[in-house]
């Protein structure tokens, strides 16, 4: 089973209906979110339109954390993960996305990039009250 980005199932404008003239396209194809956790590094390669490619972590244990007052940035383990307010069932099972806060043994960081679509874990540090 695969997501389908096709817009032959919606409704026209004028609110009746759409038939469908042909079958499903491989461009209209898309792709299941890669739910970044904790753990032992891990990756999958997706070819993407044009033969481009988009690495999706599924899990890792480490990122590349920015200290914003001095610009240095460190690639750090992350002990844990705090909250993600990107979804609520992400927060309970500890998913990583853009925006997500992570322990790290530099303190508390978000999370700048997208793990699932980027291939990398980005953090710039937060303060306590931040968080």
């Amino acid at each position: 089973m695969s997501v389908w980005h096709g817009d032959l199932h919606k409704r026209k404008p004028s609110g009746g209906r759409k038939r469908a003239y042909r079958g499903k396209r491989k461009f209209e194809r898309g792709s299941f979110p890669a739910e970044t956790m904790l753990g032992e590094r891990k990756r999958k390669i997706a070819r993407g339109r044009g033969g481009n490619v988009k690495i999706k972590i599924l899990s890792d244990n480490y990122a590349c954390v920015t200290d914003p007052k001095t610009g240095k940035t460190e690639k750090v383990e992350i002990s844990r993960v705090i909250r993600n307010p990107a979804n609520v069932d992400y927060d309970r099972r500890g998913v990583i996305t853009k925006g997500a806060i992570i322990e790290t043994s530099l303190g508390l960081a978000r999370v700048t990039s997208r793990p699932g679509q980027n291939g990398v874990i980005n953090a710039v540090l937060i303060g306590e009250k931040e968080a």
